[in-house]
């Protein structure tokens, strides 16, 4: 499955919006076209930053039909599988580098309901991925380094996602692949010309401006590169 037959899509990352607004950031972001909601969570051990739990993706839930991505940036997700699910999670992504072994957390979300998704800090090459290919859903590539918003984009995630969108495609693969952190307008370009379907965008949404229109502007973005990777 080639990247032009597989939708791309765009989750706004609430971490960047107004947390005391949230209701509203996520009324402009469907209003925008977002196509999923982005919720990283933090345990302050497995990152060096606390963000939020179960009671807020559930908030969340309540506010909104859109799909909820959920980050879980924690030492160890199976402890927590089954909260995120109950709470409305319709991804929960994890770690490879988390404390928990792979196949026990991920027999453990498919068991539970959620679609899988598999995150890869920038340090972890793809190769460590290869054996989870035919068992996740969503594959994330970390464009910076986990645990906190407002980071510039590592130009290293871009060869990254070209050797994981290769596989991909090698295989006839339906996985998602993800870019999360320095989505901006240029990275989203240059992210989807790598192969990327699933950008996780947060201050280039939320952080100055018509929430609707940056949206905008970074599907234009998102197509863009993907007709620059037309043969």
């Amino acid at each position: 499955m080639s990247p032009r037959s597989h939708p791309a899509r765009l989750a706004p990352s609430l971490l960047s919006a107004d947390f005391s607004d949230l209701a509203s950031a996520i009324a402009h972001a469907e209003a925008g076209g977002a196509d999923a909601l982005h919720l990283d969570v933090m345990d302050g051990h497995f990152v060096p930053n606390i963000s939020f739990g179960p009671a807020l993706v559930a908030a969340v839930r309540r506010r909104t039909k859109l799909p909820l991505d959920v980050h879980l940036m924690i030492s160890h997700p199976l402890a927590y599988v089954d909260a995120f699910q109950k709470a409305g999670g319709d991804t929960l992504v994890f770690h490879l580098e988390s404390d928990d072994a792979t196949a026990e957390v991920v027999r453990a979300i498919h068991d539970a309901g959620p679609a899988v998704g598999l995150a890869l800090k920038p340090e972890s090459p793809f190769s460590r991925a290869l054996p989870w290919l035919d068992r996740i859903d969503e594959l994330m590539v970390m464009g910076v380094h986990p645990g906190f918003s407002g980071q510039h984009f590592l130009p290293e995630a871009l060869p990254k996602l070209a050797e994981a969108r290769a596989e991909i495609d090698r295989r006839d693969s339906a996985v998602e692949l993800a870019i999360d952190g320095g989505v901006t307008h240029e990275v989203a370009r240059a992210t989807s010309r790598a192969g990327a379907t699933f950008f996780v965008c947060g201050n280039s949404v939320f952080s100055g401006g018509s929430v609707e229109e940056n949206l905008r502007a970074l599907r234009a973005a998102v197509d863009g590169g993907r007709t620059d990777a037309l043969p």
